[in-house]
């Protein structure tokens, strides 16, 4: 049984180092690549004053969680719920980093890389797509992944659209390789041998960007681009 945590926070702001704390914690379940049902949601009173650019992010007011409970009310369930299991996270040391820093107030030195594997899908999304945006919204769009309802960033929601995409992303894979509609469109491109290489053609959509983009060299350049090009 291969189990997995889709795991999301939500805070009062981006820097740990300056005692921000978490507001909410959202986690969903996989097993064996298919979603349980079973979650671990909490809102959490951060004893302290939420940043407005957090706010504008996630909606979330100090007023809503004045009464909430604290991190340390629900640390123990959190701990059992995610134990032995491959956490997913989206940018992992930023996640991992705070909830360690909620740890070490009730004297707990948690290191959660040994409680739990910890799957990046950020670092896996940057390996499969190099020098593109792979922030949670892109790799939804990019993967066909519905975030329509995502108004303001949420722990739980964005856990649940996050388990999407890495099901979509992965795709059954266990190793960093190329994903399977980028290997059938370079399947299906024209391919021709040239000794021991395979050598594959642009298509006329790409010779157009090409030519557009040699075209505004060119006119900066004052005639000087040296990559148009007349035939292929």
């Amino acid at each position: 049984m291969n189990r997995q945590i889709i795991l999301d926070t939500e805070t009062t702001g981006l820097d740990v180092t300056r005692k921000h704390k978490i507001i909410e914690i959202g986690c969903v379940e996989l097993i064996d690549r298919k979603y349980t049902g079973n979650k671990f949601h909490h809102y959490l009173n951060p004893e302290r004053k939420i940043d407005q650019g957090a706010i504008n992010v996630h909606g979330i007011s100090n007023e809503f969680l004045e009464d909430k409970p604290l991190f340390i009310d629900v640390k123990d369930d959190l701990l059992n719920f995610i134990k032995g299991a491959e956490l997913i996270i989206h940018n992992a040391p930023f996640d991992i980093g705070f909830i360690e820093y909620e740890f070490s107030f009730s004297s707990q030195n948690i290191k959660l890389s040994e409680e739990c594997k910890i799957f990046d899908t950020l670092l896996y999304a940057r390996r499969l797509h190099p020098g593109q945006k792979n922030s949670l919204d892109a790799l939804c769009k990019r993967y066909n992944v519905d975030n329509s309802s995502r108004d303001f960033h949420g722990a739980l929601l964005d856990a649940k659209i996050l388990g999407d995409v890495y099901l979509a992303m992965t795709g059954g894979q266990t190793s960093f390789e190329l994903p399977q509609k980028e290997e059938s469109r370079q399947k299906d491109s024209k391919e021709e041998l040239s000794g021991k290489f395979v050598v594959i053609k642009a298509d006329e959509e790409e010779l157009r960007e090409h030519q557009e983009l040699c075209k505004k060299i060119d006119e900066i350049s004052k005639g000087r681009c040296i990559w148009k090009i007349s035939e292929f």
